[in-house]
């Protein structure tokens, strides 16, 4: 149930992530949507890792704030890659 509840957050959080920094991404909305999801993943795991941020195991606020934070980094790291 718990990877289910981050591919959710995934989706989420690359909608999010996507309104939060707007620009014209190679891959376009689905690969954004894509990097929302492994986003929550590394999130999560740093969340959990540092002690810092809201685990993602459910829908709560800080499980929303946490998985968008790591989409908004992958999607950085992406644009960095790919525009280089």
């Amino acid at each position: 149930m718990a990877i289910l509840t981050w591919i959710v957050l995934g989706l989420i959080a690359g909608i999010l992530a996507k309104w939060i920094m707007p620009g014209k991404d190679p891959g376009g909305m689905i690969v954004t949507i894509l990097i929302g999801i492994a986003g929550a993943f590394v999130g999560g795991w740093l969340g959990k890792l540092t002690g810092l941020g809201g685990a993602v195991g459910g829908l709560s606020l800080a499980s929303v704030v946490t998985a968008v934070l790591g989409a908004i980094v992958l999607l950085a790291l992406y644009r960095g890659i790919r525009n280089a």
